[in-house]
């Protein structure tokens, strides 16, 4: 029997709205990355009348694995028979009322002061890229009340592109990755983010500048077999330069194991406080708050997490470039442009090791006197 005609116009006018809405969401993600200096936004969704703060990541892991689910609904309602109308609509009502806007409002309550700029950044990209999936595999709801023909079904869609079962799988991986964000939060993503600048390398002929520190030193290694005449004195730089990059290796290796898998809960308690005391509209509680955290040295130091660790994301933004700069010159045999690019290649190098020099308390440790001792090989090599 044919879908009712007033069910369909019905799932029809949803469709548009959740696509409507979809956008403006989206708009709303790119907003936040392209102006990172303006202040948290209100979230989306309506806070609770309790006065425990939102947590963001669990909020971005609930909202994604419900729109996991409700998807992989939508995705199976639209390929078997009967196709139902009202059903459809049930399931976008669903996602329409809770995840979608509770996926915006965990981005607007990842506070950079709590959070760090980059990790909401990163979760506001992730989260992004789930509602541009979602509204892709909404728009192939059919219109003409029948289920889709096997064409537009599989991994292959009309006009070559996408189909349903492809566009709902390209939607689940997007879903996991905000999850995987979540549940490893700020700490394991900056550990991530070390891993990402490789201890074991490419080869050399792969590309400058893929080149991290380790890559480097394949690099240069093959560049100091091929210089015999060296009238310019390339090899006592290339070789001042492999004992720096070897350091730099390790202090990518140290700095994983002394300090990203020893990062303190975030947001940092006295933000959490402080963001309670926001919801609550209490400024005296906050005040009292503030001249708390100022006699309180450790949790002062405990606010001061994620600006150091934003620091420390721009140096190492900035690194591999350097590397892949520093092996350019190499491969040119420029004296003066392999002086400079070592320079800043090791002052950077020397800048991480300087901030994450005291532990996240702000006291002297272990690691402490390690870099200490990194900075004077570096400097003497």
């Amino acid at each position: 029997m044919a879908p009712d005609a007033a069910a369909l116009e019905s799932l029809e006018s949803l469709v548009q709205t959740a696509c409507a809405l979809l956008k403006q969401l989206q708009d709303v993600l790119s907003s936040i990355r392209n102006n990172p200096d303006a202040p948290p936004s209100s979230t989306t969704a309506e806070p609770s009348s309790s006065t425990a703060p939102l947590d963001a990541l669990a909020l971005a892991r609930d909202s994604a694995t419900l729109i996991r689910a409700h998807a992989t609904k939508v995705s199976l309602l639209i390929i078997n028979e009967p196709f139902t109308p009202s059903v459809v609509s049930s399931v976008l009502r669903e996602l329409v009322s809770g995840p979608i806007p509770g996926l915006v409002a965990s981005v607007q309550a990842c506070d950079p002061s709590g959070y760090t700029l980059v990790f909401r950044n990163e979760l506001a990209w992730r989260c992004q890229r789930v509602l541009a999936e979602l509204a892709d595999l909404l728009q192939r709801i059919p219109k003409d009340g029948k289920v889709l023909k096997k064409e537009k079904e599989g991994f292959g869609g009309a006009a070559g592109g996408k189909g349903s079962i492809a566009s709902t799988g390209v939607l689940w991986a997007a879903c996991d990755k905000v999850v995987a964000l979540a549940n490893g939060g700020v700490g394991g993503f900056f550990a991530d983010k070390m891993g990402d600048t490789p201890a074991a390398p490419n080869k050399p002929n792969s590309t400058h500048n893929s080149a991290g520190p380790g890559a480097l030193v394949n690099v240069e290694e093959e560049a100091a077999a091929g210089v015999v005449a060296d009238p310019d004195r390339i090899r006592p730089r290339l070789e001042s330069s492999l004992r720096r990059l070897r350091l730099v290796i390790l202090l990518y290796q140290a700095i994983t194991k002394r300090r990203m898998k020893k990062l303190p809960p975030f947001p940092p308690p006295s933000q959490t406080t402080s963001n309670n005391n926001n919801n609550n509209n209490n400024s005296n509680n906050n005040n009292n708050n503030n001249n708390n955290n100022n006699n309180d040295p450790i949790a002062a130091e405990g606010a001061k997490v994620p600006r150091r660790l934003d620091e420390l994301s721009a140096l190492l933004q900035k690194l591999p470039d350097r590397f892949g700069d520093l092996a350019c010159a190499f491969y040119d045999l420029r004296p003066r442009e392999i002086d400079e690019a070592m320079d800043q290649c090791f002052l950077d190098a020397f800048a991480v090791s300087e901030l994450l020099g005291e532990g996240w308390d702000g006291q002297r440790d272990e690691f402490t006197e390690w870099t200490e001792k990194f900075q004077k090989e570096i400097k003497k090599a």
